[in-house]
């Protein structure tokens, strides 16, 4: 299994190479909480996140003669942008295969780092079975996003920054995906303070290592899934990771959809920072999960912060939504001047902002002299949203609630 002085070692080798991201305590989040609370912003490192740390390492630990011909891995975004940016630093070609639905963004970012890029298939799985295979036909090293004790021990080193800048801390939070992210500074901080408890956090629809330790081996969970947290939708976790998170980590819980998107949501407003939804995973666990996970000075890892433009958008109309800040409404009403207007005018009584008004007459299921409107509102909470529902009511309105 991982060892401390391999993390060590990966520490000495990764100087002047990565970013020493910021450690910073939150006032607000402490007193919500009611105890310490700090994040360790690898959304802040080189690339959006934690990934470069193992890619580089295992890289610069090969002989030369076997990264020159290149390197191959398979990833739908940030394993394949620390990947590229580690094989630019080091002077090998790198060859990256994402599945067909990669935001544009990632793949433009990956592409931005020297990088080739192929769309291949419409999974992580299809990516990786064709990136294995091409690394056999043309002899390219094929590079493990998570199960490698070079790749886990990279990652590592973000326990020993955490427990030299913070060594007070009682309870650690990180998310679990494949599951290197976690082994390694669960390794690494174990071995140095064996009274932190460590708690995974990972998304409830692909919660791998839950399933893995329920059936005491890893298990691929048979549910199909589109998290928010993608960076940690993992079917199955690792063969080296699992022994080392069942040995290591104190307990593992999960997050729904709603609690990643309003957590993503928070850390904006009131953290002042990007996190992409597998980062965030922690703070949801945290402020929106069924139990107290907390005790006494807590850190929270940001694991990353490669949050696309559109999918942010998505993302924070679901967190308002959750969150009762955001209301859509369809209503049918007769069509006529001013019927509008006047719909309009009992919103704005009602203190609802109007974000979009779509206005339909021509759609046949509707009757004869009725029109079709769907209205988006921001709202102050689920108080005023019931408020506004009565109130149309009781105006004769039939509103109905779309998701």
């Amino acid at each position: 299994m991982l060892t401390l002085p391999q993390i060590e070692q990966a520490a000495q080798n990764l100087q002047g190479q990565i970013r020493r991201t910021e450690q910073i305590h939150s006032p607000y989040y402490s007193q919500l909480l009611g105890v310490p609370l700090y994040f360790k912003c690898e959304n802040l490192q080189h690339t959006g996140s934690f990934k470069i740390r193992g890619a580089y390492h295992f890289l610069s630990q090969q002989p030369p003669e076997r990264t020159a011909g290149g390197v191959i891995t398979a990833s739908a975004g940030n394993h394949a942008q620390g990947l590229a940016c580690a094989a630019k630093l080091l002077d090998c070609p790198c060859k990256v295969v994402m599945p067909e639905g990669t935001p544009l963004a990632k793949e433009l970012a990956t592409l931005d780092y020297g990088a080739e890029v192929e769309l291949v298939g419409s999974s992580y799985d299809d990516a990786v079975s064709h990136a294995k295979q091409l690394a056999k036909e043309r002899d390219l090293l094929y590079v493990p996003a998570f199960d490698d004790e070079l790749i886990m021990a990279g990652q590592g080193t973000i326990g020993l920054e955490i427990l030299e800048e913070l060594p007070e801390v009682e309870t650690l939070l990180v998310p679990i995906g494949g599951g290197g992210l976690i082994s390694g500074i669960a390794t690494a901080v174990k071995a140095k303070n064996p009274q932190v408890r460590i708690i995974g956090v990972e998304a409830a629809c692909v919660a791998s290592a839950s399933l893995a330790r329920r059936k005491g081996k890893p298990v691929a969970v048979s549910a199909r899934c589109h998290s928010l947290a993608d960076g940690i939708a993992v079917k199955q976790i690792g063969e080296l990771t699992y022994p080392i998170i069942n040995s290591l980590v104190d307990e593992v819980v999960t997050v729904e959809e709603e609690a990643i998107a309003m957590a993503i949501v928070n850390l904006m407003e009131r953290g002042k920072l990007v996190v992409e939804g597998s980062g965030a995973v922690g703070l949801a666990a945290l402020l929106y999960g069924t139990k107290t996970i907390h005790k006494g000075t807590t850190l929270c890892l940001l694991s990353g912060g490669n949050l696309d433009v559109q999918t942010m958008a998505r993302v924070v109309e679901r967190g308002m939504l959750a969150e009762g800040r955001y209301l859509k409404l369809r209503l049918e009403m007769i069509d006529m001047p001013g019927a509008l207007a006047q719909l309009t005018r009992v919103l704005s009584e009602l203190g609802a902002n109007i974000f979009q008004v779509s206005h339909d007459r021509h759609k046949s299921s509707l009757p004869l002299g009725e029109a079709e409107v769907i209205v988006d509102l921001e709202t102050r909470g689920p108080g005023h949203i019931h408020e506004i529902l009565m109130a149309l009511e009781e105006e004769g309105y039939r509103p109905e609630v779309q998701r």
